[in-house]
């Protein structure tokens, strides 16, 4: 138990230095950028109404003094962290005077919901007919589902994407083509609601499924490959143990286990194909708000959506790292 608390804190460690060096790499990278947020929003401000330029000049000294960025660099970095270990980025630019929290708020819950969704589906298929194939060599139905999973891995997101808003959205309209629910459509905790969401969801979900089903696939035929080789699996078919137990008490749970590592440590990438995807289905999650944010010049909202991001991805795999020596015991925990 002694090394376990030991592993636990090391990783602790680990993760507390990703997160600092994730979110102070954002900072900086934002505040290097040629966009001023001040100035593009006292030009909003000045072509909505004639303002005289001492006004203008006010306003920009007040913006400056609210978002911290008339002290120097050093400074706006420190003050940063102080803020941010509370949860205040202060408020946003695109939606004056809004919390750059409350826009958090309402996007998180799309965006988990939409990778939770697609994630659970993609790991779950892709992981299942993989394990299959591993088995089954000779399945010429396994060996054409290889081929299409592993041909569309290399697309991008938004290509796959726009392919399926062009094929059933409008050849084939059978699902909405935006949207994260129906205008129509009051939103409370009800069926109607719940069931509309998860409709408008299915395109979505479906992108980043196509997308991200051939690495689990690979992944898992490859192991199931080689653990169908091992003495015990062969001893048991000697045995005449059923397949249908040698392949789920034997294979898969043996397999199953680099590959829950593996889905820690692609939560970043399936991260940013959701970002894509909810700009193209102008799905209203992180990866939207991220979008309009960049656009306008709002570097606390960038620096919110970065900062909650790195923290989840990196909490994600974190947690994963605390479970993987209880899952299998030969994992090392006094290195």
């Amino acid at each position: 138990m002694n090394s376990y608390l030991k592993f636990a804190l090391t990783r602790f460690v680990q993760l507390s230095l990703v997160v600092f060096c994730g979110v102070s790499a954002a900072f900086f990278i934002s505040h290097m950028s040629a966009i001023d947020p001040v100035e593009m929003a006292v030009g909003r401000n000045a072509s909505r109404a004639n303002s005289s330029p001492e006004a203008m000049e006010q306003m920009r000294q007040s913006l400056r003094a609210m978002y911290g960025t008339d002290v120097p660099l050093g400074q706006q970095f420190v003050n940063f962290w102080k803020k941010a270990i509370v949860g205040d980025f202060g408020p946003s630019l695109i939606a004056f005077p809004t919390p750059t929290t409350e826009l958090i708020k309402r996007a998180l819950p799309w965006t988990v919901g939409l990778l939770s969704f697609a994630l659970i589906i993609t790991f779950t298929i892709g992981n299942i007919m993989g394990a299959l194939a591993g088995y089954y060599q000779n399945s010429r139905i396994l060996k054409i589902f290889g081929i299409v999973a592993v041909g569309l891995q290399p697309f991008p997101h938004y290509i796959i994407s726009l392919v399926c808003v062009i094929l059933f959205a409008f050849v084939w309209p059978i699902f909405p083509s935006s949207g994260a629910f129906a205008m129509n459509v009051t939103p409370e905790w009800s069926w109607a609601f719940v069931s509309n969401v998860a409709y408008h969801a299915i395109l979505p979900a479906i992108s980043l499924v196509l997308v991200g089903m051939g690495g689990w696939y690979l992944g898992m035929r490859a192991l199931v490959s080689n653990i169908v080789t091992e003495d015990y699996v062969t001893f048991a078919e000697l045995a005449g143990v059923k397949k249908s137990r040698i392949l789920g008490s034997y294979v898969i749970r043996n397999a199953l286990v680099p590959q829950i590592t593996a889905l820690a440590m692609t939560l970043g990438a399936v991260f940013s194909g959701t970002v894509i995807v909810e700009l193209v289905f102008r799905y209203p999650g992180l990866g939207s708000l991220m979008v309009k944010a960049v656009n306008g010049g709002d570097f606390s909202t960038v620096l919110a959506v970065s900062t909650i991001s790195i923290f989840a991805v990196a909490v994600a795999i974190f947690i994963v790292d605390l479970i993987h020596p209880i899952l299998d015991p030969r994992v090392r925990t006094d290195a």
